[in-house]
């Protein structure tokens, strides 16, 4: 379920099928999708620029989670890490989305468009989800991952 409305900004790098699938889905489960990158654009924009605005809509509290794509996942995610208080996973399977969140509390989703199917698509998007907090036992690495970023 969507539990009512919770924001989620998605960006991707080009106008993927998959990036049209998952902004799809996500409305279909309930969440309200703030839209970035190409697909508020509609034309290619540079992956540096999509991760760094989909962090900022987190970071900010535009948005609670959000989600990029590029082709890889890897560039978007490099670029989102860069905005202060994000934590953005390249997930390619349910198993690593659930535990970013449980483990990492993570709270951008990256996803490759050329790996990524519609099915494993909803079981990365749902397994992401299921998670609504972090593994009390993680709260001390968690808290020295503020720590680092608080010194840089």
């Amino acid at each position: 379920m969507g539990e009512g409305r919770i924001k989620v900004a998605v960006g991707s790098d080009d106008n993927y099928s998959i990036a049209n699938f998952v902004v799809n889905y996500l409305k279909s489960k309930g969440y309200e999708v703030i839209l970035a990158g190409s697909l508020r654009t509609g034309k290619p924009e540079p992956w540096p620029d999509v991760g760094l605005e989909v962090g900022n809509l987190v970071s900010s509290g535009a948005a609670k989670y959000g989600i990029v794509i590029c082709y890889t996942g890897t560039g978007v995610s490099i670029a989102a890490n860069k905005v202060k208080g994000i934590r953005a996973a390249l997930c390619v399977d349910a198993r690593t989305a659930q535990g970013a969140r449980l483990w990492n509390d993570a709270n951008v989703l990256a996803l490759s468009a050329r790996l990524l199917s519609e099915e494993l698509a909803k079981e990365i998007i749902d397994a992401w989800f299921s998670i609504q907090e972090p593994d009390r036992s993680e709260l001390a690495n968690i808290a020295k991952i503020n720590e680092l970023e608080a010194i840089r």
